[in-house]
C-alpha cells in the first residue's frame, strides 16, 4: 500500500498542492496554501459557559417552579443617584403558556418591610386583571388610602428603573440570556465560574461577567451572578458600572437578592387577591 494512502483526502490536496508549486516558493507563500486548505477552527466565546448556566436554569424554571416566596432586598440606580435597599416579603407566582393561551398569569404580591419610606406599602399586581393596574395600599400616615396605578405611569415608576411587569427569576434569567447572547457579537468579555461558592450558607455557582473597557454595547463593567446550587435559580445579581476615575472602584449600580427562597410552596390566586384578610387592603 501506498504510504499516502493512509493520509486523509484534506491533507494529500495540500500535499499535491504543495508538490506543484515552484520549487523556490517562499514559506510565507507554502503557509497560505496550508492556510486556504484548512477548515475553520471553531472557537468558543467566553461567555458561552455562562450563557449555558442561564439557559438550563431559565428551562428549569418554565418546566419546574410554579410560584415561590422570598424576601426580596434589591436597589438600582436611578437618575444617577443609588437609593438604599428596599426590603419586601415577596410572592410570585409564574405566567404559564398552553401554546400560546396564557393559562396563569404573572402574579406578585408585595409587602415593603423597610426602609421606612415605603414600611407597611403592600402592592398587588396581576398581568391582565385590574386593567392592568396595580392595587397599591400605601404605608405610614397614608395607610388608609388603597388605590390603582398605571404600573408603568409617573407615580408607580418614580424612584424606579424598571415596572413591576419585570420583577421576578423567570424576568431575571430571561435578560441575562439576552445579555449574554449580545456579548457574542464582541470580544472584550472575560468571565470566571466559581461552582461552589457560599453566600451565607447557601451553596452557589457564581457568574462573573467583566468587560474592562467602556463601550456603548455592553451594558455594565461587571455582573456576577448567584446560582442557588440546590434550587438551580439565581438568588443575586449585582452589576457595576465602569470607574468614574482611572483606577478608581467600579460604581454599584444595581443588585437584587432573593433571600429565604421557598419554591413551589402552593400559591393560589387568592394570595393575589386585594380581598384577602391577610393582607392590609381596604
Amino acid at each position: 500500500m501506498h504510504p499516502f494512502q493512509l493520509l486523509p483526502r484534506r491533507r494529500l490536496i495540500i500535499i499535491a498542492l504543495l508538490a506543484t508549486a515552484p520549487l523556490l516558493a517562499s514559506a510565507q507563500e507554502i503557509e497560505q496554501v496550508a492556510r486556504l486548505s484548512l477548515p475553520p477552527v471553531e472557537r468558543r466565546h467566553p461567555v458561552d459557559a455562562a450563557l449555558e448556566i442561564a439557559e438550563e436554569s431559565l428551562q428549569h424554571v418554565r418546566a419546574n417552579v410554579d410560584d415561590y416566596t422570598a424576601i426580596f432586598i434589591k436597589r438600582c440606580r436611578v437618575g444617577g443617584v443609588l437609593p438604599p435597599l428596599q426590603y419586601a416579603s415577596l410572592k410570585i407566582r409564574n405566567r404559564k403558556l398552553d401554546g400560546q393561551d396564557l393559562v396563569v398569569p404573572l402574579s406578585v404580591y408585595l409587602d415593603f418591610l423597610k426602609p421606612s419610606s415605603v414600611k407597611g406599602r403592600e402592592v398587588i399586581w396581576v398581568e391582565n386583571a385590574n386593567n392592568g393596574n396595580l392595587i397599591v395600599h400605601q404605608g405610614g400616615f397614608a395607610s388608609f388610602l388603597t388605590t390603582q396605578l398605571d404600573p408603568e405611569g409617573m407615580l408607580a415608576m418614580r424612584g424606579q428603573r424598571y415596572s413591576i411587569k419585570e420583577i421576578g427569576i423567570e424576568n431575571l434569567l430571561e435578560k441575562f440570556v439576552v445579555t449574554a447572547q449580545q456579548d457574542r457579537l464582541h470580544g472584550e468579555c472575560d468571565v470566571q465560574i466559581e461552582t461552589d461558592h457560599l453566600f451565607g450558607q447557601t451553596s452557589c455557582t457564581l457568574v462573573e461577567v467583566i468587560h474592562p473597557i467602556r463601550r456603548e454595547h455592553f451594558r455594565f463593567h461587571r455582573a456576577r451572578v448567584y446560582f442557588d446550587n440546590n434550587t438551580k435559580m439565581p438568588i443575586r445579581y449585582q452589576a457595576w458600572l465602569w470607574p468614574e476615575t482611572p483606577g478608581g472602584p467600579p460604581v454599584l449600580d444595581e443588585e437584587y437578592n432573593y433571600f429565604n427562597l421557598k419554591v413551589n410552596v402552593g400559591l393560589s390566586a387568592f394570595d393575589f387577591d386585594a380581598s384577602n384578610p391577610s393582607y392590609r387592603f381596604r
